[in-house]
């Protein structure tokens, strides 16, 4: 009687996490997510529309402030909005549609797939941010109607400024899905609470603390002028509580979570 004995090629281990894919192929892999599902498709070009249509809008009507700044800074809003709900779908998409265990099995370390969407949510908000300045660029001449470099006039601080509140707000947004790893919790309540505080910063008794937290007071300068070093303070607060908090959480559940 013969005994057949099994052995295991101790490379395979080895040969197995040499095929995982690098940090930069993770990234391009959650940016094409972004686009293979419906929504996420029909956002980021309803984004792109709606863009165009509000710089349009601008150009054609009445508004005072035809210069590139004018038609830069207000037309943003639309992906500092809307964005940011992709950058939720992008996280909660992998616990919602069930497909977090062929994730994290191909790349088992969870934080590493975190850091890739995050990367690719920051790489989205700063193409929307050119994209945006760029079909300014192009209307402003339309738009004037004199000629001078007061036209074209773009202060660097705003550009930076804004920027950093667009790449803020699509961390927010991930933050928020990955503490709650639920789409629709985390788009509702990333639209409902901002308007609740400012509810409640109407209240005297809590208008210290809106100064603080409130979005509403505290990132809107970025747009209007060079911030103060309080003014600093206050949007790094802000930013603390609507990014660092609820992103801390979301490592914390996406690491021990269990998945299936």
């Amino acid at each position: 009687m013969s005994t057949a004995t099994a052995t295991v090629d101790s490379r395979t281990v080895d040969d197995t996490a040499a095929f995982r894919p690098g940090f930069s192929r993770l990234t391009s892999v959650e940016l094409r997510k972004m686009l293979d599902t419906r929504a996420g498709a029909w956002l980021l070009f309803g984004v792109v529309a709606l863009t165009i249509v509000v710089i349009a809008a601008r150009v054609v009507g009445k508004h005072s402030d035809h210069t590139l700044t004018g038609l830069f800074v207000d037309p943003l809003q639309v992906p500092s909005t809307f964005l940011p709900v992709i950058g939720i779908l992008l996280v909660t998409s992998e616990w919602t549609q069930r497909t977090s265990l062929v994730t994290f099995t191909l790349v088992p370390r969870r934080l590493r797939v975190l850091a890739a969407k995050m990367v690719a949510g920051v790489v989205l908000a700063l193409t929307g941010f050119w994209l945006t300045l760029g079909v300014a660029a192009v209307a402003t001449p339309f738009a004037s109607q004199v000629s001078g470099t007061a036209v074209w006039s773009l202060p660097g601080w705003l550009l930076g400024q804004m920027a950093l509140l667009l790449v803020a707000q699509m961390v927010m947004g991930i933050a928020l899905g990955a503490a709650l790893l639920s789409s629709a919790p985390a788009i509702v309540l990333y639209f409902v609470l901002p308007i609740g505080f400012v509810a409640i910063g109407h209240v005297k008794a809590f208008e210290f603390l809106a100064r603080w937290v409130d979005g509403a007071h505290t990132l809107a300068p970025m747009s209007e002028h060079a911030l103060s070093a309080s003014e600093w303070a206050h949007a790094g607060a802000t930013l603390a509580l609507w990014a660092v908090v609820p992103l801390g959480i979301g490592v914390w559940r996406i690491a021990r979570g269990e998945v299936g």
